[in-house]
């Protein structure tokens, strides 16, 4: 069992940067592979990124590569997600988490869930 803690959400112009945390707790988060996915009213939840547990592979989807960077602090038992040149169609509430397999994209494969940071972009 994890528990997950986003935190670093809040109000940002247009082209501004904010960096996300994920805190989780548990003796095993360096067995973990994490992941950022968002969800803007009325519409579905998006993948974001994702990291293997070791922290070798990162994946992004195509909005946001190049902007966005994921990492994994396994001494912290912490996750990050830094966003740069931020838009306003990333505004969203933002949630981190966490999977024992690859899981990547696939939302479903996660087996614990935080319960998300709002991120708003102003134009």
């Amino acid at each position: 069992q994890v528990q997950l803690v986003e935190s670093g959400g809040g109000l940002v112009q247009a082209g501004g940067s904010l960096r996300l945390s994920c805190a989780a707790s548990g003796r095993t988060f360096s067995l973990y592979n994490m992941g950022w996915f968002r969800q803007a009213p009325g519409k579905e939840r998006e993948f974001v990124a994702s990291i293997t547990s070791g922290g070798g592979t990162t994946s992004y989807a195509d909005s946001v590569k190049g902007r966005f960077s994921i990492s994994k602090d396994n001494a912290k038992n912490m996750a990050y997600l830094q966003m740069n040149s931020l838009k306003p169609e990333d505004t969203a509430l933002y949630y981190c988490a966490a999977s024992w397999r690859d899981s990547g994209s696939q939302a479903f494969a996660y087996n614990y869930w935080g319960q998300g940071t709002q991120v708003t972009v102003s134009s």
